[in-house]
């Protein structure tokens, strides 16, 4: 069995944690929806981008990434009355370009709603929810708190959706991935 020495020992906690921390530290551009055809009417509930933005966490940093038709269709940046009733005049923001980036710039919700109105009444709309830079992951170290929970559709006046299941953060894949580094190094 080999001896490791206080310094190798010493050197490789800090190679990991510098891994770690570089990973943690960079923001993500994430794809909404998970795809480019994601923009769109929901075939049905389970289909909707809440369902999808329930099996997530963003954080302060991150930035959404929408890719439509331009000529067909926009992200509107609303309040959440807008949101609830689909109101398209006055938004806080319109994007028309087909590749739009919005980088999240505070904790706290966030919705997006169709310019084409009737787009937005069938479900074309997104309503997310930073986690607060306390909680969490500020673009930083992640401080080990709990994450925020995921939006409510009660309170929306949406209809309820289960939350997704199966999906590891990716924080435990990162931990996975340093850890399989320390097993690596030392044999």
């Amino acid at each position: 069995m080999a001896r490791t020495t206080v310094l190798e020992t010493s050197c490789l906690y800090f190679f990991c944690l510098l891994l770690l921390l570089a990973d943690l530290a960079c923001c993500k551009e994430i794809l909404v929806g998970g795809k480019s055809s994601a923009w769109k009417i929901p075939s049905s509930p389970s289909e909707s981008l809440n369902k999808w933005a329930e099996s997530l966490r963003f954080h302060v940093g991150d930035s959404l990434v929408w890719k439509y038709d331009g000529e067909k269709d926009s992200v509107l940046q609303v309040t959440k009355e807008a949101y609830i009733n689909c109101n398209t005049t006055n938004p806080a923001a319109n994007y028309s370009n087909g590749d739009t980036k919005v980088k999240l710039d505070r904790s706290g919700s966030f919705f997006f709603i169709s310019g084409t109105k009737s787009n937005c009444v069938e479900g074309e709309k997104l309503h997310i929810v930073v986690m607060s830079s306390r909680g969490g992951h500020t673009g930083g170290f992640f401080t080990g708190s709990a994450p925020s929970p995921a939006p409510s559709h009660a309170l929306l006046g949406a209809p309820a959706v289960p939350p997704a299941t199966g999906s590891a953060s990716s924080l435990t894949r990162r931990i996975g991935f340093v850890g399989l580094a320390i097993v690596l190094l030392y044999k």
